[in-house]
């Protein structure tokens, strides 16, 4: 019996990939935003659908399933609401006025209608604590859906190499469903062999032979903070004459992960979508004068080195591409989800 998936809220197919390397067949993405359709079908070899989730019904995701295939159906909603971030500013409240708060019902509402196999839902952990999240809890419960709960992955356990916590929540018709076990050693993975033998690039130059290998162009001034700075150091290392204002005051002196430099024997941060920018996080590169280039943020998301997210039709937009790349699902994760599933089918293989 074939395995079919359909990725919800895919992307460029950071998911889509992992789960394909997994051995599963991905059958259909669906998304918003068509700037994402040139990178996911191009990598992927498989359909992108451009629609709103609000307005797909069960019965649009259906034809796309072989008639007897084993229906699979995993997503990760807009995490930008949940975001510890966004916690913090709305003094530990979810902005469930944001426009895409409830997205993840309707992500309920299609498994609903559709009824597939076995679910995958993944975002940051801070969504535990959402009315939402206990909507769709409610909802697979109602459904005859078995799951233990989710599981929050620190990702240098599976070799991604970010500080970096998601939450995963698997869920099937068959039975309890987990993720396999932690694949790696968390003190074993760092950036070094992920980015070390990367061509250097001075700040806001473009290596010929790869157009994603870019950085952004620095300030001279910035450039003087970033020749200042350490491994694994921030704006504290700098001399005074180079702080920004906001450093001076006190309620700047807490800002210790911006303007700073990564280690080659470490992991990096997580990677956002401003992650080319030097001044948003510890984005500069380990003894380059520069930020990470896009294709090394790719790398640290664990896409392909050879992953193409240039539309040639569409004039390049560095925030863009960016945008795409720190929204994804890191490969590797979706490896790691693929290969948990493909597990518990073969545990129940005489109930499919």
């Amino acid at each position: 019996m074939d395995i079919e998936v359909v990725d919800l809220f895919c992307g460029v197919g950071g998911l889509t990939c992992g789960l394909k390397r997994s051995g599963l067949k991905v059958i259909a993405g669906f998304d918003n935003d068509a700037t994402c359709k040139y990178a996911y079908e191009h990598n992927n070899k498989t359909q992108f659908v451009n629609k709103n989730i609000r307005f797909v019904r069960g019965n649009d995701i259906k034809k796309y399933y072989s008639p007897k295939s084993i229906h699979i159906l995993v997503g990760c909603a807009p995490c930008q609401p949940f975001s510890n971030m966004s916690f913090k500013r709305f003094k530990n409240v979810p902005r469930e006025s944001d426009d895409k708060y409830d997205l993840l019902m309707e992500f309920g509402r299609i498994v609903k209608e559709l009824k597939p196999t076995i679910i995958s839902m993944e975002n940051v952990p801070a969504i535990r604590k959402t009315n939402v999240y206990k909507d769709f809890v409610s909802i697979l419960n109602d459904n005859g859906y078995y799951t233990s709960g989710g599981e929050v992955v620190y990702c240098p356990d599976y070799g991604i190499p970010q500080n970096r916590h998601r939450f995963v929540l698997l869920a099937s018709k068959l039975g309890n469903i987990d993720l396999i076990k932690p694949t790696h050693d968390r003190k074993k993975v760092n950036i070094n062999s992920f980015i070390c033998n990367m061509p250097p690039i001075e700040a806001g130059e473009i290596y010929p032979k790869d157009p994603l290998h870019r950085s952004a162009a620095l300030s001279k001034k910035n450039l003087m903070r970033i020749k200042a700075s350490k491994q694994g150091g921030t704006w504290k290392d700098w001399p005074k004459s180079l702080l920004c204002s906001c450093h001076k005051k006190k309620s700047g002196i807490t800002y210790s992960s911006v303007y700073g430099r990564m280690s080659w024997g470490k992991i990096g941060p997580t990677i956002t979508t401003e992650f080319y920018s030097y001044g948003t996080g510890r984005f500069g590169h380990p003894n380059q004068n520069r930020a990470i280039s896009l294709r090394e943020g790719a790398i640290l998301q664990t896409f392909p080195k050879k992953y193409n997210f240039i539309d040639p039709k569409i004039p390049f937009s560095m925030n863009t591409i960016a945008r795409h790349i720190g929204n994804a699902v890191p490969v590797k994760l979706g490896q790691v989800i693929g290969r948990s599933i493909k597990q518990h089918l073969k545990h129940y293989r005489n109930e499919v």
